[in-house]
């Protein structure tokens, strides 16, 4: 198993994000959706493996095999090429410093990316909702167990009060970020995909069980969340609890997906990527 040097990995990342750059944008966009859809399954993976585990093993075991399942998302990114705007937050300044690159590209790249992201996890959000979280009936769709988890997880993250909460998600979201991108970075480390999966497995498995937040993660779940909500009956409403009534479209949009999205931006770019581009700069330009 081979290990790059940590200016050797930067210097790998740069290469990668000028060649995304050159990528034309509908190219960008459609690996956008597909890493959009990837997230979404690994997301998706979490919240069943983990129905009803609370309230026999406890919340530590269930965090623990949220964070076991989770890393399948940003595995099959790495390992497929797709196009992950939080990657992107880091790998695009890394090609911007190294090839002066300029502003103009590296906000292209993380508009497509994000587009392309969005519309790859609401589509999955949609077809996840009703072939799997709803069962078909003679009457129409019900809502299964799984719906109930994944309601109460949406609620959940709809559910940050005032001007604090928004700050806790922005900063769990910065967090994320953060490690999200080590996590691709210890990817590209080694050359052999067993490697690379070791690499990417720790860091996102850390992210998942501490309750982190990720946009793009989020813009499955949560979708999901929504679609499947009108479908619970009322016994199951009352199982997600009180939280249920924060859940919508609007909070979903201003209270979680914008202050996530800015959270995981500044984490890429800031922790992950211009703080090691300072440390290692000297290396890289030798």
């Amino acid at each position: 198993m081979s290990y790059h040097s940590p200016y050797e990995i930067i210097a790998q990342g740069a290469k990668a994000g000028r060649y995304r750059m050159s990528l034309p944008g509908w190219n960008l966009l459609l690996r956008g959706g597909m890493a959009g859809a990837y997230m979404g399954m690994g997301g998706v993976l979490m919240i069943i493996v983990s129905s009803g585990v609370a309230a026999t093993l406890g919340i530590g075991i269930a965090q623990f095999l949220m964070g076991l399942v989770f890393p399948l998302g940003l595995i099959l990114i790495v390992l497929t090429g797709a196009e992950l705007f939080t990657g992107d937050a880091m790998l695009a300044p890394f090609a911007a410093f190294s090839f002066n690159t300029g502003i103009l590209s590296v906000l292209r790249i993380w508009i497509l990316s994000y587009l392309g992201n969005i519309i790859g996890a609401f589509g999955f959000a949609g077809l996840i909702t009703f072939g799997v979280l709803l069962q078909p009936g003679s009457e129409g769709y019900a809502a299964g167990s799984y719906a109930v988890s994944m309601v109460a997880f949406a609620a959940e993250r709809c559910s940050y009060p005032g001007a604090a909460g928004i700050l806790s998600c922005f900063l769990k979201a910065l967090a994320a970020g953060w490690l999200l991108n080590l996590a691709v970075l210890l990817g590209i480390c080694a050359d052999d995909a067993i490697g690379k999966i070791a690499g990417i497995w720790f860091p996102s498995m850390a992210l998942a069980s501490t309750g982190m937040e990720h946009a793009i993660t989020n813009a499955c779940l949560i979708p999901a969340g929504l679609f499947s909500a009108p479908y619970l009956t009322p016994l199951q409403v009352a199982e997600v609890g009180p939280l249920a009534g924060n859940l919508a479209w609007s909070v979903f949009l201003l209270n979680n997906l914008l202050p996530v999205t800015l959270g995981n931006l500044v984490g890429g770019l800031v922790f992950s990527g211009i703080l090691l581009w300072i440390a290692f700069q000297k290396e890289i330009r030798s």
